[in-house]
């Protein structure tokens, strides 16, 4: 390959996606074993890769020369091949710092906690250092020179204002878990993730939900992706390039998740928007019975609401974790906390706000079966429906032209 990425496992990666709009090359994805490893380097066989993990540090020895930024971070995601020799960058450093500045986020003056002891957090500390952070410390689960545990950060630096991870925890597949409790840390006032799969984090979310300003790693990644393309290249990017591709990798990997009342039109103006798009359609309903093998009023019967809730629960989490797709959920969906954090994990979430007196009632809806069963739902739930939606769509005749307005709202 002439341009690449190597790295153990690149099952989660963006990085060709992000590649292919800035346009002009060939970029592969190439899993490369720890067996492998020397040989890849030593044939050279490229004109520039990027390295991930685990192999940040083990190409420093392959290298000819590291510039001041790899050499002072000891660690390098960037190499390119000039006349058989070899030359290490890292882009990191620089996509971090754009990160921050997308995010709105200071951190002069500012007491900083980086999470992991990796090349990553070293980056990370060499970032917050030069924005001038007034106190960095890395934290870790074991003790070491320099560096803290989380019981110390969570009993000794709870004035701490930022929280830069750098771990994996968090990343696909294990998309459900936090590195640390941020309700501990009474004075915080930005957080950054450089986990950019999903796009936003539980610890993301978290800080959201307490309105502190916090972004994931997509941003970061298409920041030293284009750096990186610049080195390969030898050429100038606009940077004014990382915000375009950046909102086409977005608008790429978010997926569309449509809520709302059962009999409101979701799952035919799902399968309008998907085939609009190119996107898979799943619709929860519709995956749990095939999960199942059961009808949703089967579940019901047996389970009782509650049962049904676990099972439901158990198909949005996994379905969520899925890119680029169009999802349609069944109408209590919203009910829950941990439903609502799936969905925000990787999707713009869209009401569909039909009016009750238009729905109709059916059988096959445990939760609708009537009128006035449909209209008690209706009141329960709208100010649930409002409060966990990005866009509010009030429907008109017809799910193709409802499709229309939600692809327009999405890709504005």
């Amino acid at each position: 390959m002439e341009y690449g990425c190597i790295a153990k496992k690149l099952g989660h990666s963006f990085s060709a996606e992000i590649h292919s709009l800035i346009g002009g090359y060939d970029y592969r994805l190439r899993e490369v074993a720890e067996d492998e490893l020397d040989s890849f380097m030593k044939a050279r066989d490229f004109i520039g890769i990027n390295v991930t993990i685990p192999y940040k540090k083990d190409v420093i020895p392959y290298l000819s020369e590291m510039n001041d930024i790899a050499a002072r971070i000891g660690s390098v995601n960037t190499v390119v091949n000039r006349g058989g020799k070899l030359y290490g960058y890292n882009t990191d450093y620089f996509g971090l710092k754009a990160l921050i500045a997308h995010a709105k986020i200071s951190l002069e003056g500012r007491t900083v906690l980086v999470l992991g002891t990796g090349g990553t957090s070293v980056m990370a500390q060499c970032v917050a250092s030069d924005l001038g952070a007034k106190e960095v410390k890395a934290v870790s689960r074991r003790p070491a020179d320099g560096v803290i545990t989380y019981r110390e950060a969570e009993e000794n630096y709870r004035d701490a204002e930022i929280i830069i991870n750098t771990t994996p925890v968090g990343m696909f597949p294990e998309n459900y878990a936090a590195p640390i409790d941020i309700s501990r840390f009474e004075r915080l006032e930005g957080v950054v993730d450089a986990v950019f799969n999903p796009l936003r984090t539980p610890l993301v979310l978290s800080a959201e939900k307490r309105g502190i300003k916090a972004e994931g790693g997509l941003y970061m990644l298409v920041a030293q992706a284009v750096y990186a393309s610049e080195i390969f290249r030898d050429v100038s990017i606009p940077k004014t390039e990382i915000d375009r591709i950046f909102r086409g990798v977005l608008r790429m990997k978010e997926n569309i998740a449509l809520t709302g009342m059962p009999a409101c039109g979701k799952s035919a103006t799902g399968r309008f928007i998907a085939e609009k798009l190119g996107r898979k359609l799943v619709d929860t309903d519709d995956e749990i019975v095939k999960r199942t093998g059961k009808e949703i009023t089967e579940i019901f019967a047996e389970l009782g609401e509650g049962g049904f809730r676990d099972i439901e629960t158990e198909v949005i989490k996994d379905v969520c974790k899925r890119s680029g797709i169009v999802i349609s959920t069944g109408g209590g969906a919203i009910l829950r906390d941990e439903n609502v954090d799936a969905l925000r994990q990787n999707c713009k979430v869209f009401f569909l706000d039909r009016d009750p007196d238009w729905l109709t009632p059916t059988a096959d809806r445990p939760t609708a079966s009537d009128r006035a069963a449909i209209r008690k739902r209706y009141d329960e739930r709208h100010e649930r429906y409002i409060s966990t939606a990005d866009e509010v769509i009030i429907p008109a005749d017809g799910a193709e032209i409802n499709a229309k307005t939600v692809i327009e709202r999405f890709l504005k």
